[in-house]
């Protein structure tokens, strides 16, 4: 991989993410917070990381990241991409479904994607956010059958799993970490 898709990849998230907030933050520090976490998973993982939500969330296309990042970077995006669905569980119902399916080298979606789900749980944990910490937790199970690959990022998911646990429920809701305000 080119050593310049990690400043590419950043730059062309943050350009289409543009003023979009993460609750109170600039969207930069959700893209940031997941690159880090995928740190130890190499730079293909941190790539993908920073454009998890840029054909979700933005006007770019899968093919126009393709063009840009290639093939298994966008394969990979398009796997990460909510399918779409009337409301959030129906949504997350077909997007699960699909990631159920992931075998091979696209199996890094699903590295990427616990450390998406694990950003967001750390965000409401640390704003006691427990209106979209009970979502996440009502989604666990769900989501964890679809995405887990014994063996593939276990330190993830064991960190997950405790942020989920009882004892780390938020005491009190203040406001989503999403950025559109909603789960």
């Amino acid at each position: 991989m080119n050593t310049s898709n990690l400043p590419a990849a950043r730059a062309y998230a943050l350009s289409m993410h543009g003023a979009q907030m993460y609750g109170t933050h600039p969207y930069a520090h959700h893209l940031d917070a997941v690159a880090l976490t995928l740190l130890p998973y190499g730079e293909e993982a941190q790539v993908i990381g920073y454009l998890h939500d840029v054909v979700e969330d933005t006007d770019a296309t899968v093919d126009e990241v393709r063009l840009r990042f290639g093939d298994l970077v966008a394969a990979c995006v398009a796997l990460l991409t909510d399918e779409p669905g009337a409301n959030r569980k129906e949504r997350k119902a077909k997007t699960y479904a699909k990631l159920a399916k992931v075998t091979g080298a696209e199996e890094l979606a699903l590295v990427v994607k616990v450390a998406d789900r694990l950003s967001n749980v750390r965000a409401c944990v640390a704003d006691a956010n427990r209106d979209l910490w009970s979502v996440y937790r009502g989604e666990h199970e769900v989501f964890k059958a679809a995405a887990f690959r014994a063996g593939l990022c276990d330190e993830l998911w064991s960190e997950l799993d405790g942020l989920l646990s009882d004892d780390k429920r938020p005491l009190l809701t203040t406001r989503s970490t999403h950025p559109q305000g909603t789960p």
